[in-house]
């Protein structure tokens, strides 16, 4: 490294400049850490990439405080968001699940509750759209450098810090005391720790396995000629040629994804070879103007073996990669970078121990497994499903085809596309810095969220009486809800705090409902909005919150006194 003649010192670098790295940069600098992102990207990203951001990403955003300048972008607030299957699409509909529109999705989660309720609905947006809003939050936090245009070149982590070298239009000396790899697929971070895949991959589909097609493209007549009703994403089930398709703006411009058959070099495909595959799973031709293509590979369910080296750590698709069934990978990494974030800053200043860090992959590591797998299912549902050619054929056996194949998607849309558990639900039950007390929590399944504040998962959402979500009222970092009208002592967790300079505020509700709830008069909620550990009084706040903010080993805490 002695070619680097410049030195920035920092305290994180942040290879990788998308939704993950530039999320991790927010959560570190609305804290006042010094983060330099780089990324070899001229600026955020051109085409769609992830198009559907989920419920508990826009909670994030929404704690953030920039859930409706997501919202506002994508699709028009009154277009569908449904998601609907066809022969082609200009052929015969299948089956559909309506879902509501983004001005819907304002008014209707406040009068939702059991599985969907929460604090946002999901909302249809394209990744370049949220980057762009990501990357203007993170330039406006004064401890950060974002620097696209740059590469990580070369790092060494020296046990107290990482020497790193960057490069830009030359090449500069970075020291940072960690090292963040967001930097995709192909992370140099993760193969230079020589940290393997774990999981499987090179799974063969008809739909949804194997080498893909995409583009991102513009057809300004595609409504004139399609003859349904509107929806967000199209998918075209037919002997030919199977894809999907998302609406990027609700007008004309559109990703479209292909499956490529045996025998096939979709890595040769010019803008006419684009053209003609659209053609394929539109069912007629129209203009098209391609603005970009290329080939990506569908059937992994990849995780790293591990989430750390020392001071180095990779999250994003450098620690997983998901076929996109559900839609799961993007919202993955953003909540590796929420979960990541607080704990970075908190030992950076002070207030939280080295075991919070071990607990980084000790909680995301199985969450990553845990959403693989139902991504996984979900491609087989789909992908696995024969495209026959009775399905486009007239008469009785068209018919019954197309009544079996209906049967099929309607279930299997619902399966994928209705996943308020895998969205909701992941935990951390096994995590080193969550305090058990004893409760079960409710099952893992994909299509139902039972809530419940047993220690590790997210908390209960409820709307308060005065329009509020209590989301809303949870402080920026640690929140002690006390839910009764005379609710237990707290100056226990006040004093504790205090003394291990953690930045904890009581919020009080007396609504007996939270009580119920919440099943405890007390509950420690993480930077995170992740339940820490509830309990009945104050009497060992002290241990909580060493255990809970890594200062403390559980053994040592005295786990059966600190449940409750």
């Amino acid at each position: 490294m002695d070619h680097a003649v410049r030195l920035l010192t920092t305290d994180v670098l942040i290879a990788g400049g998308g939704p993950c790295g530039l999320m991790l940069a927010i959560e570190l600098g609305r804290r006042g850490i010094r983060a330099l992102l780089v990324d070899p990207k001229p600026g955020t990203a051109f085409n769609p990439q992830a198009n559907a951001t989920q419920a508990r990403t826009m909670e994030h955003f929404r704690r953030l405080g920039f859930a409706d300048e997501v919202r506002a972008q994508g699709l028009p607030p009154d277009h569908p968001t449904d998601i609907a299957y066809f022969t082609r699409f200009t052929g015969w509909e299948l089956a559909r699940l309506a879902l509501p529109t983004a001005a819907e999705a304002v008014r209707n989660v406040r009068g939702m509750g059991g599985s969907w309720s929460a604090a946002e609905l999901p909302h249809r947006v394209s990744q370049k759209f949220v980057e762009a809003i990501l990357r203007r939050h993170a330039e406006a936090c004064d401890s950060i450098d974002l620097r696209y245009g740059w590469r990580l070149a070369d790092f060494k982590d020296q046990g107290t810090h990482v020497d790193a070298v960057v490069q830009g239009s030359e090449p500069v000396r970075v020291r940072a005391r960690f090292l963040v790899g967001a930097d995709g697929a192909r992370s140099l971070v993760r193969q230079a720790l020589g940290i393997a895949w774990g999981g499987g991959t090179g799974v063969r589909r008809d739909f949804m396995g194997g080498q893909m097609f995409a583009a991102y493209l513009r057809a300004p007549d595609f409504y004139r000629v399609f003859p349904h009703a509107r929806a967000w994403m199209y998918v075209a089930v037919n002997a030919q040629r199977r894809a999907f398709m998302a609406s990027v703006d609700g007008r004309s411009e559109f990703a479209f994804h292909a499956a490529v058959h045996e025998g096939e070099d979709a890595n040769a495909w010019t803008d006419t070879d684009a053209r003609g595959v659209f053609a394929q799973a539109l069912g007629t031709d129209i203009p098209v103007d391609v603005l970009s293509c290329g080939t990506w590979t569908a059937g992994h369910s990849l995780v790293a073996q591990s989430f750390r080296r020392g001071n180095v750590f990779i999250a994003g698709d450098a620690a997983h990669l998901f076929t996109p069934t559900g839609g799961l990978g993007y919202n993955t990494a953003v909540e590796d970078a929420v979960n990541l974030g607080w704990k970075l800053a908190s030992v950076l200043r002070g207030s939280g121990g080295a075991r919070l860090l071990e607990s980084y992959e000790a909680e995301r590591r199985p969450l990553a497994e845990r959403n693989t797998a139902y991504a996984r299912q979900f491609a087989d549902s789909v992908g696995l499903y024969p495209a026959r050619p009775a399905l486009e054929e007239t008469g009785g056996g068209g018919d019954a085809a197309r009544s079996e194949a209906a049967a099929h998607l309607g279930a299997h849309v619902r399966l994928e596309f209705n996943i308020p558990g895998v969205t909701f639900g992941g935990r951390y039950d096994a995590s080193p810095v969550i305090v058990p007390d004893g409760t079960q929590p409710p099952p893992d399944t994909a299509n139902t969220y039972v809530p419940s504040a047993c220690p590790g998962g997210r908390p209960p959402h409820a709307w308060l009486e005065d329009g509020r979500s209590l989301f809303d009222t949870f402080h920026r970092e640690w929140t002690l809800l006390a839910l009764e009208p005379q609710p237990p002592d707290t100056r226990g967790f006040e004093d504790a705090a205090s003394a291990l300079g953690l930045d904890l505020c009581v919020v009080r509700h007396d609504a007996p409902a939270l009580r119920d709830l919440y099943a405890a008069p007390l509950a420690l909620v993480r930077p995170d909005q992740i339940v820490a550990w509830r309990g009945p009084d104050d009497a060992s706040a002290a241990e909580v919150l060493r255990l809970a903010s890594g200062q403390e080993n559980r053994e040592d805490a005295g786990s059966a006194r600190i449940g409750g």
